[in-house]
């Protein structure tokens, strides 16, 4: 059986996705026969990936979801992503992103509205050599203190997202909220799937990023909360890497401010120096 399947892709024309295909095959096959394979299983398993497909739409992406919680989005980010000298490190996208998020100035505030703990977060972009890299791109997006992005909420809000340039020297700052733990959406069949395996669906506290510039390969990271108690229990999508860690330090209410803002409360501080890598083909 399996021979006759890896002989239908023998006439493939892309030699690639003849590769792919076929080592596809192999493992599928031998999947079902490790586990000896149900009927019964199968047609679960398919009616599980059609809840996935059912549930995606242009706000919601529960294919990612699904590959973040198994694993693979990470397991693919590091096979794409191999550490180059200091650059940053790279981690999961996430479901998420919106590509149309507001442009902020330098200083300026992504909170949009969210509720949350005022949070300033500051810092430069630079390559592997020291050099700034002035006007790079600097996309930021994360979820509000209830544990929200905005796109799940219904009413069509935009908040909690950004993207501003780096300034001449590779500065950038801005104010966002202060990341707190938060589960991933499990209202749907992946979240079904983490019950069923006794899984928590909670993420560790975090604040996305995506860094682009040209002549540099493109950046997809996070930056996570020292002294979260997460770290030590598990990320549910496995998106944590030690350097990835940033301190977030506490200010207590009446503590002037980098800019001058009035804050009523507390809020906190942090600083995330960005090393983007050469684009291939680039020079180091």
């Amino acid at each position: 059986m399996l021979r006759k399947v890896v002989e239908s892709f023998a006439g493939t024309p892309d030699p690639r996705l003849k590769q792919i295909m076929t080592s596809l095959v192999h493992h599928l096959h031998a999947f079902a026969r490790d586990v000896r394979l149900t009927e019964e299983e199968w047609n679960a398993g398919i009616a599980f990936l059609t809840a996935v497909g059912n549930i995606t739409d242009d706000r919601r992406q529960e294919f990612i979801l699904l590959s973040d919680v198994l694993g693979l989005s990470m397991q693919t980010i590091n096979i794409n992503n191999e550490k180059v000298g200091d650059a940053t490190e790279a981690t999961v996208f996430g479901p998420f992103f919106l590509d149309d998020a507001p442009l902020i100035e330098i200083g300026g505030d992504i909170a949009g509205g969210a509720p949350g703990e005022p949070c300033w977060i500051e810092g430069s972009v630079i390559d592997l050599t020291g050099a700034p890299v002035p006007g790079a791109r600097i996309e930021v997006w994360e979820a509000d203190e209830d544990g929200f992005y905005d796109v799940q909420y219904s009413d069509g809000r935009l908040a909690g997202r950004a993207h501003l340039f780096a300034d001449d020297a590779g500065r950038y700052s801005f104010w966002g909220i202060t990341p707190t733990p938060y589960p991933i959406p499990d209202d749907g069949p992946v979240g079904a799937m983490l019950a069923a395996t006794g899984r928590s669906p909670i993420r560790c506290a975090h604040l996305h990023f995506m860094v682009t510039a040209p002549g540099m390969r493109p950046l997809i990271t996070h930056i996570f909360v020292e002294g979260d108690e997460r770290l030590d229990i598990g990320d549910s999508v496995f998106g944590v890497k030690d350097s990835l860690i940033k301190r977030f330090d506490p200010q207590p209410a009446g503590t002037a401010t980098p800019d001058g803002r009035v804050v009523e409360g507390t809020w906190s501080r942090s600083r995330f120096d960005i090393v983007l890598a050469p684009a291939p083909g680039g020079a180091a």
